[in-house]
């Protein structure tokens, strides 16, 4: 008889999943020892013990409905630079982002529970994740997903690098072609290079702005400005900043001379319909994830002395 102690058990000993525990105990009619070697068997129980290891690489991939009015950016994540160019992985990677765009679902744990139709192996998202770091041999971790859909206009999507950057842009339009979607990459391209902060200046927390003229404030007096002309001088600062940080006020990659904002007017005029960025993500694969850095020597050195014994 399988018991919730059982259960509970097997699970301390294994590190697997609840239902794969209570599975694995219905298939060997509750007995622990061989219930452990089901879950060896599956890979499930090996998966758990990769969970701890931090997971920095990947790669960032992403989805858009045939209409463009729907789009997809995701961030999987594995320990090397090998398994990130895996075509098993970066298949998986994709396969997500369009069971993800399909839910329109920005939750990661839900995402995880969501049915896999890809491969009847495998019920669920999570069952594909914890096969392929059988597979593989690593641990695989679903980071981060966000969805867009747009009610009048285009979305669209841009990667990076194979995958280390990946930006997702609304815009919105009555123009909804295919010219249209083009602009919508140019802007994709705009924020992979220059990576803006907000998407303009009245976007921008009035908080920051402050704490940022504070500090200007203080470097001009440092530098022995005139108090009288300090104010001038923040200001110019302020919008220098604003010119870094938000996307309508940069400088337009393909063309220096034009701001977003007026790359966006001009194509605009020229399409007889009015463009608005509307909102923009940009993910850049491990960001914020501390990376523990080996020295490689030393990890073959390992590896060697683990063979001599």
């Amino acid at each position: 008889m399988v018991t919730t102690q059982l259960v509970k058990e097997l699970r301390e000993l294994t590190g697997a999943g609840m239902m794969d525990c209570k599975k694995a105990l219905s298939e060997t009619d509750g007995d622990l020892e061989k219930a452990i070697d089901v879950l060896r068997e599956k890979g499930l129980a090996s998966a758990a013990k990769k969970a701890g290891r931090v997971a920095a690489e990947g790669v960032v991939s992403s989805y858009v409905s045939t209409d463009f009015s729907k789009g997809t950016l995701v961030e999987l994540n594995c320990e090397t630079d090998f398994v990130a160019i895996n075509p098993l992985f970066v298949k998986l990677s994709k396969e997500i982002c369009e069971i993800a765009s399909e839910n329109q679902c920005d939750d990661v744990q839900t995402i995880e529970s969501l049915n896999y139709k890809f491969n009847q192996e495998f019920s669920t998202v999570k069952d594909a994740i914890i096969g392929l770091v059988s597979k593989l041999g690593e641990n695989i971790s679903l980071r981060r997903v966000v969805n867009y859909s747009a009610n009048n206009g285009v979305i669209n999507t841009y990667i990076h690098g194979d995958g280390k950057i990946g930006v997702i842009v609304e815009l919105e339009s009555d123009n909804k072609s295919e010219d249209v979607f083009k602009v919508a990459k140019d802007i994709c391209m705009q924020i992979a290079a220059s990576n803006p902060l907000f998407l303009d200046v009245n976007s921008v927390d009035q908080l920051v702005v402050e704490k940022e003229r504070q500090i200007l404030k203080t470097q001009a007096l440092n530098e022995g400005k005139p108090e009288q002309v300090v104010e001038k001088m923040v200001e110019g600062r302020i919008k220098k900043y604003y010119q870094e940080v938000c996307l309508t006020e940069q400088s337009f990659v393909k063309d220096p001379d034009l701001t977003v904002a007026k790359f966006i007017k001009n194509k605009s005029k020229e399409l007889g319909s009015k463009i608005q960025i509307i909102r923009f993500s940009r993910f850049e694969k491990g960001e914020g994830i501390e990376k523990i850095e080996e020295n490689f020597a030393e990890e073959v050195q390992k590896q060697m002395n683990k063979g001599n014994k």
